[in-house]
């Protein structure tokens, strides 16, 4: 199940850049947004491209960004800006097995979760931090209690375990960009 943590300096600590690669992309093929999961820095822009042989129609109504890049061909790509800190769930309005998420912060100390669900975070100046988490399939509110602040010196810390509800696998209920169920039919042949 992926899961982020992030640290947030509070005031007085010294903030950290996030050191972005420059460019951003969210594979459209087989049906399958690749990688699932992706962490940019607040501003950058990601790219959509459909490589399989068919139509998608990429859309967000969640936090962290809203769009919908509407209906585009094989071959071509589409692009969206998160200029904001948040949470994005991606989904297409055509294929609805199709999902991604994709998280803009605007700090550098974050990382993502292994196998094994164990992050390791390194390099992190002394101060007084904001530690959250995200886990897929866990809802906002949940998360938002399993924040809490910490101060972290120069020596090696062990947060512990963090324990949150996990969600059963599978695909993330959502609804179409239009708020409606999608159509109760087979999945297109395409």
């Amino acid at each position: 199940m992926p899961a982020v943590i992030w640290l947030e300096p509070l005031p007085g600590t010294q903030r950290v850049p996030f050191v972005a690669h420059g460019h951003y992309s969210l594979l459209q093929k087989n049906r399958t947004f690749i990688p699932h999961l992706q962490v940019i820095p607040v501003g950058s822009e990601v790219q959509f491209p459909n490589a399989d042989p068919f139509f998608h129609n990429v859309f967000s109504l969640f936090e962290g960004k809203r769009f919908n890049l509407g209906l585009y061909e094989a071959g071509s790509s589409k692009s969206a800006t998160f200029s904001r800190e948040g949470v994005s769930y991606i989904f297409c309005n055509i294929h609805p097995e199709m999902s991604a998420v994709v998280l803009a912060l605007s700090t550098g100390l974050y990382a993502i979760a292994d196998h094994k669900n164990a992050v390791d975070l390194r390099n992190i100046p002394p101060g007084d931090y904001g530690l959250h988490l995200w886990i897929e399939g866990v809802p906002q509110a949940t998360l938002q209690g399993l924040t809490r602040t910490m101060h972290l010196s120069a020596r090696v810390v062990d947060l512990g375990a963090l324990t949150a509800p996990i969600p059963r696998a599978g695909t993330m209920a959502h609804r179409n960009m239009y708020g409606e169920e999608y159509a109760n039919e087979p999945p297109p042949a395409y």
